[in-house]
């Protein structure tokens, strides 16, 4: 590139340079050294700055003219020089931030790393969070230049209409930067320290009457396989997925045993539960009339209108996936469902024509309780957390810690028997 000689560059100056007939021409500032101002044949003037470091000849460029004044240029460059002078090369750290991924890339490599790691229904309310939450808001940012002022504004957006899920996005978030930082993309986590909304445990225990209605709804509930689902969900305390995946071959009948496969848990552990007597007789009732590998198969009718799927045998192959309609049909039988308003995503009241709130059913159990009430049953009936533990499959004591109160029932009755022998004891003296 042809070059004119030095001179101090003013603004003035550099609107009166003439435009080369081909190429571009740099004329050099008289005060920093490597510092011009380039004009094209085409008129455009851009300030730059040459410089060497390791051996190596580099020019970059600071800004166009005259959104630069002379004067501001000349002082970035001499910043820039100082960096120089130090070993850096700013124009590598200019093409490492241009070329730095962005929050939408590290989500990118999450979802193809991570994800599949995850429960199939955990992966797809991560990937849910993040589309509909994070990505809106901070997807086009660097991940290194995420802040946690941004984490903390976020989840206070969040939180404005939605406490709990607020806490679940900071979650993932902050799992997403832990591998950011495995990888190399940044040396700290933007989500660590955030501070959550408090969360109110949402166990709900269904006592004998209402087990007892709901049992009598499901038996007179006309789709069967999902009342034989949720049955099964009360006889064993097994998480939704984990009886809904369930196939024939994890089960030995005879010996009354369920070996749910790693793939199957939420600890990605083998788990092996004893199953009762009445279990037992459910499932080999089923199992006569079974035709698929699967204890609940989908239902293809419902699956073809869904999807307009043409393909039976692949549907018929397929688990059930939702129980949500069934639930709520049993119960409202059962008197475990009250009327309330119902509202959009906004948390605002649907109105009819008339101006009036609709009014839909809403279940007061969710069927994630039916599993708590089973501990509830087990710690009524005096047996121990770490038993409770073991049948419901899980790995931390903590875990379990929640039922804890629940032993106060057989914990009183042990007492009292003791109270009663020494008060008679006393008495008969």
């Amino acid at each position: 590139m042809p070059r004119r000689s030095t001179t101090h560059l003013i603004d003035q100056l550099i609107r009166d340079l003439p435009c080369p007939q081909k190429g571009a021409v740099i004329t050099y500032d008289d005060i920093v050294p490597g510092f011009g101002i380039r004009v094209t044949k085409g008129g455009a003037r851009a300030f730059v700055l040459n410089y060497v470091i390791s051996g190596l000849e580099r020019r970059m460029t600071i800004g166009q003219f005259p959104t630069w004044s002379a004067t501001a240029a000349r002082e970035e460059a001499k910043t820039l020089r100082k960096k120089v002078d130090r070993g850096l090369d700013p124009l590598k750290v200019r093409e490492d931030e241009r070329d730095a991924p962005t929050v939408h890339e590290l989500f990118e490599r999450y979802e193809k790393e991570h994800l599949p790691r995850k429960r199939a229904r955990s992966a797809a309310d991560d990937r849910s969070m993040w589309v509909n939450i994070v990505l809106p808001r901070l997807g086009t940012m660097k991940a290194h230049a995420v802040t946690p002022s941004d984490i903390d504004a976020l989840h206070a957006a969040v939180s404005a209409k939605a406490p709990v899920r607020a806490n679940r996005v900071v979650e993932v978030v902050r799992k997403a930067f832990n591998l950011a930082i495995r990888w190399g993309w940044r040396q700290d986590n933007p989500a660590s320290g955030v501070q959550r909304n408090p969360e109110q445990p949402r166990a709900r225990y269904l006592n004998g009457e209402e087990m007892m209605k709901l049992s009598a709804a499901l038996a007179a509930h006309p789709e069967k396989d999902t009342a034989n689902a949720i049955k099964l969900l009360m006889f064993t305390g097994a998480r939704r997925s984990e009886v809904l995946g369930a196939t024939w071959e994890m089960f030995d009948l005879d010996r009354g045993v369920w070996t749910k496969p790693s793939a199957h848990t939420k600890q990605q552990r083998e788990h092996r539960v004893p199953l009762s007597a009445a279990a037992v007789l459910l499932l080999k009732a089923m199992k006569k009339a079974a035709t698929t590998s699967f204890l609940f198969p989908a239902d293809v009718e419902k699956v073809r209108r869904r999807r307009g799927t043409p393909d039976t045998a692949t549907i018929a192959e397929q688990p059930l996936t939702e129980l949500k309609r069934a639930w709520l049909s049993v119960c409202r039988v059962a008197s475990l469902a009250v009327r309330v308003e119902k509202k959009t995503k906004a948390g605002r009241p649907v109105l009819d024509r008339k101006g009036k709130p609709v009014m839909v059913w809403k279940a007061t159990v969710r069927i994630h309780d039916l599993r708590h009430s089973y501990a509830s049953v087990l710690a009524s009936g005096g047996e121990s957390l770490p038993i409770i533990g073991a049948l419901l499959g899980h790995t931390q004591p903590g875990t379990t810690a929640r039922y804890a109160h629940l032993l106060d029932d057989p914990l009183r009755a042990a007492t009292e028997r003791v109270g009663k022998l020494v008060g008679d004891a006393s008495t008969s003296r």
